[in-house]
């Protein structure tokens, strides 16, 4: 019974929210009219530059990453246990710099990301378009996925290489794993992170990405232009149906 009527609330705010949203929705519609093919096309496009250009630019900045409980990189599974060693005996703070280190590469190669996205954006068919506009919450998400991954790991992976380099992260997860690897009867790791790293900065940013397109779908306030306005009512219009 608890249960219930702590839900109770969260319910309330749940339906609100939606009929605010439907009533919006009406409303744009009564008074601009549906969306035409080209406003949908460029409304869509506009949300997804926004989208991907903020992800982009926040996790590129300092503490991007490092300072993002949600994307923030930590040792790779297999060498967690180095970290416990390490933190055992005394050597938490090589531990501590291997982490900021990581965290520093993937800002670094974050800056790479925008005008990969630009051009996928700017390739987009008007189908595509359309089945991310009225697709699932995380539709525009998926497609990035789909077809910036691999250009992403191109650029991304030589910028990180340099900035593990650059930052000490080369050598601190070698003098980590060195470390460890010296403990008598431990399995030895790996000491190469740079694949590693690469792919955590682009999860990272597809996790931002999402975070940002949801958002849009479901934030009014989001939703800063009249094309956008227009577009996303009709979206959230036929959501409905």
């Amino acid at each position: 019974m608890k249960k219930i009527l702590t839900l109770i609330p969260f319910l309330f705010i749940l339906f609100c929210s939606c009929d605010t949203l439907n009533q919006v929705a009406q409303t744009t519609i009564q008074q601009n009219g549906n969306p035409t093919t080209l406003d949908i096309n460029n409304g869509l496009k506009q949300a997804l530059e926004l989208a991907t250009g903020k992800s982009s630019d926040q996790l590129s900045a300092v503490n991007g990453f490092f300072g993002n409980a949600a994307v923030k990189i930590l040792f790779p599974p297999e060498a967690q246990k180095v970290e416990k060693t390490l933190r055992s005996i005394g050597l938490g703070k090589l531990a501590d710099n291997v982490i900021l280190s990581l965290n520093r590469a993937a800002e670094d190669a974050a800056v790479q990301a925008k005008p990969i996205f630009v051009s996928a954006i700017k390739q987009m068919t008007l189908t595509d378009v359309t089945n991310i506009l009225l697709g699932n919450q995380d539709a525009a998400t998926q497609y990035f996925k789909r077809t910036t991954t691999l250009q992403l790991s191109a650029k991304f992976k030589p910028v990180v290489q340099t900035s593990l380099n650059k930052v000490g992260a080369t050598k601190y997860y070698t003098d980590a794993a060195t470390a460890y690897n010296r403990v008598p009867f431990v399995t030895k790791v790996n000491t190469d992170i740079s694949d590693y790293v690469t792919q955590k900065a682009i999860d990272g940013l597809f996790v931002e990405i999402a975070q940002e397109e949801l958002n849009i779908r479901q934030n009014l306030g989001a939703r800063t232009t009249p094309l956008l306005q227009k577009v996303f009512g009709y979206y959230d219009k036929n959501k409905k149906q």
